[in-house]
């Protein structure tokens, strides 16, 4: 088991506070809230964003790229798009100085012991729950059990009977006018583009800065130039998102070209986003 490494002396952090630093060629963050100190891996698990940079609310770490949030408790993640949690390290404190020890292989298989041993509980506990179940139904009274036994023929009629009263998609599409090409057209077409790491469209996420139609040479068409941004430059999605949002703003009726200008100002942050993409993601 690996030996605790001495950090900092505790005045240093500030409370709350916390401070990034490096044990054994290992970034770790060190954190001071209400006179404790916790430890973590300075990554989220989602793409790697340096925690130790993210807002420190309570015992939750914000990542400053995408949200995710995480207790410096036990590393645990809180918030989507995190779905893992991060390490953490024990701490101690002795004669006014902070000490850690990186976490390893021992201790992480304690952890998985206990976690296999209370799966194993749970699983107990299920079964015999499962067999208490089993155990009601079969004295339940057999008139209880036939209200899906329908035959095929009634079924037959049913659905015959609901295909009659449904119109044609075809025949109710029928005489419809496209809507008259605009910004606020193409903003919500644009919400058909989906971020492949978060699951929200990029319109919710606040990643589309600008959208203007412009005049085309051919009569009755025009062009759509949109501004976008990434929720991080490095962002592997990149080229995915651009193409996409081309292919669907192209498939507009009256769209002649579109034209797609990647831009890294203003810097996004979690706060672009909707109210809606925040409930998508668990950020409250």
């Amino acid at each position: 088991m690996s030996d605790y490494v001495r950090v900092a002396e505790v005045g240093e952090i500030a409370d709350p506070g916390r401070q990034t630093f490096e044990v054994d060629e290992q970034l770790i963050v060190l954190f001071h809230v209400d006179g404790e100190f916790f430890c973590l891996d300075d990554v989220c698990t989602h793409d790697g964003g340096p925690l130790g940079d993210g807002v420190l609310e309570d015992l939750q770490i914000a990542c400053p790229r995408h949200g995710a949030k995480f207790d410096i408790r036990d590393g645990a993640a809180k918030t989507m798009p995190a779905t893992e949690a991060t390490a953490a390290h024990r701490v101690k404190v002795e004669n006014g100085e902070v000490w850690v020890r990186l976490s390893n292989a021992e201790t992480e298989a304690e952890i998985a012991a206990a976690e296999n041993a209370a799966a194993e509980n749970t699983a107990a506990e299920n079964t015999g729950q499962a067999a208490q179940s089993q155990s009601i139904l079969g004295s339940a009274p057999a008139s209880t059990t036939n209200a899906l036994d329908a035959s095929p023929a009634e079924s037959s009629e049913s659905g015959s009977e609901a295909n009659a009263e449904s119109p044609n998609s075809e025949s109710a599409n029928a005489g419809q006018t496209p809507a008259e090409l605009s910004e606020a057209v193409v903003r919500e077409e644009l919400k058909k583009v989906i971020d492949p790491e978060l699951f929200v469209n990029i319109v919710d996420l606040g990643l589309v800065y600008q959208i203007e139609i412009r005049p085309h040479e051919e009569v009755g068409q025009s062009d759509v130039y949109i501004e976008m941004t990434l929720t991080s430059p490095m962002c592997p999605a990149g080229p995915q998102l651009v193409a996409n949002c081309k292919q669907v703003v192209g498939q507009l009726p009256g769209v002649a070209d579109t034209e797609l200008k990647l831009v890294m100002q203003p810097t996004w942050t979690p706060d672009c986003m909707t109210d809606d993409a925040r409930d998508q993601l668990g950020i409250f």
